[in-house]
């Protein structure tokens, strides 16, 4: 047997004592630790200033969500299981086994201090030289809620709902009048319960009446019914911006059905959170708008951004049909059907749709984990800031 290599799987130690002599001195999670070990977490510790008992540290639950994101995992109870047997998990819980419910809450309650974190990642990519705002590709996509499509609550759902209640409520009263006193205490309870249902649809009611919407998701009353190229999809829209460096410069979730107006805010995230003023700025033909052109023009940046029928002109080739077009329109026509602006514009797909894909594909951004529109937030900027950070792992 002297061919085979030895094989001992009860020995004392199966790792090395050290860790970067098992994962190497490049592996992700000795940056994502030296780059957590550099910011300010001031925000975080302040979320817990008047609570009492031993928590875990919040540099901990930061560095094993953002190498979890990196690494396409975005369940906590999958990441409490991975912490045990994952050497890179390991190394950054410092030996510690945060449990679901703490890494679910940490994820849950910290939207301020993760978009600090966010900040503070293009503060570090500026320090690189990598945070430049040339050329800003922006686009949106669809990402999936976590709730059925089909428990939903529609103003004739409820109606019909508050007639069956009350009809069950008549029977209950009925049989709690021809009831013992003495036996009948279930029955009374099993009436208020649906006495509370009761009370609780004017409320449903108003909350769709307000929300302007025919239905609305029971388990996740923020997501919307949106429109991709399958169909309708009950989600969220994420918008992204991406600089030159295909860093994430500027990034948001809303309920918005159309991009239109969701340019110019998205600019001006980009412009903040870089600190620096955009020279180009290059989006499809949904964020297309006079206002937009003349808006982005008016505060001197150069624009690339294409109505519907020149967008298709250019991705088939095929001239447009001519028509009555605005003098804005006119203009960007003639820039975008010339050399320079077509290879300008190419540029959008280069820089943003690869970030998409890598997200979506890769990391599992298909459908969010969380639920409200301020929570789902917290987890599309977690998956922005570790694609930052591979990114800045991959350009330094």
């Amino acid at each position: 047997m002297g061919r085979f290599l030895p094989y001992a799987p009860e020995q004392a130690y199966l790792l090395p004592p050290s860790v970067k002599d098992e994962l190497g001195k490049d592996h992700l999670c000795f940056f994502i630790h030296e780059a957590v070990e550099h910011l300010d977490l001031r925000s975080f510790e302040q979320e817990y200033s008047v609570e009492g008992g031993e928590l875990y540290h919040p540099a901990l639950m930061l560095k094993v969500w953002l190498y979890a994101y990196a690494v396409g995992m975005t369940s906590g109870r999958r990441l409490e299981q991975r912490i045990r047997e994952d050497l890179g998990l390991r190394y950054l819980a410092g030996g510690a086994r945060p449990d679901n419910w703490a890494l679910s809450a940490f994820r849950r309650r910290h939207g301020r201090g993760v978009n600090d974190v966010f900040t503070q990642v293009l503060e570090m990519a500026r320090a690189m030289k990598l945070g430049r705002l040339g050329q800003v590709a922006i686009d949106s996509t669809r990402i999936h809620a976590a709730a059925s499509r089909h428990r939903l609550e529609t103003e004739e759902r409820l109606r019909q709902k508050r007639a069956r209640l009350r009809r069950d409520i008549r029977q209950w009263q009925k049989q709690c009048e021809e009831d013992d006193p003495n036996e009948g205490a279930g029955t009374r309870v099993h009436l208020e319960k649906l006495q509370e249902q009761l009370q609780a649809l004017p409320r449903r009611l108003e909350k769709l009446r307000k929300s302007g919407m025919k239905k609305l998701s029971r388990t996740d009353p923020d997501a919307r019914f949106l429109r991709e190229r399958s169909g309708f999809a009950l989600g969220y829209t994420a918008e992204a911006a991406v600089n030159e460096d295909q860093l994430i410069v500027g990034q948001r979730v809303t309920q918005n059905a159309a991009d239109n107006h969701s340019l110019i805010p998205l600019v001006e995230e980009a412009e903040r959170q870089s600190g620096v003023k955009a020279e180009k700025i290059l989006a499809d033909a949904g964020f297309f708008s006079l206002e937009n052109i003349d808006e982005l023009e008016g505060r001197g940046l150069d624009v690339y951004l294409p109505d519907s029928n020149l967008a298709r002109e250019l991705n088939t080739g095929q001239r447009c049909t001519p028509m009555r077009l605005s003098k804005t329109q006119r203009r960007m026509r003639q820039k975008l059907r010339g050399p320079t602006g077509q290879a300008v514009y190419r540029r959008r797909k280069a820089l943003v749709e690869p970030v998409w894909g890598t997200l979506k594909e890769q990391r599992g951004m298909r459908r969010f984990r969380l639920r409200g529109l301020e929570k789902v937030g917290i987890e599309f900027t977690l998956a922005a800031i570790s694609f930052n950070l591979t990114r800045l792992r991959a350009l330094r």
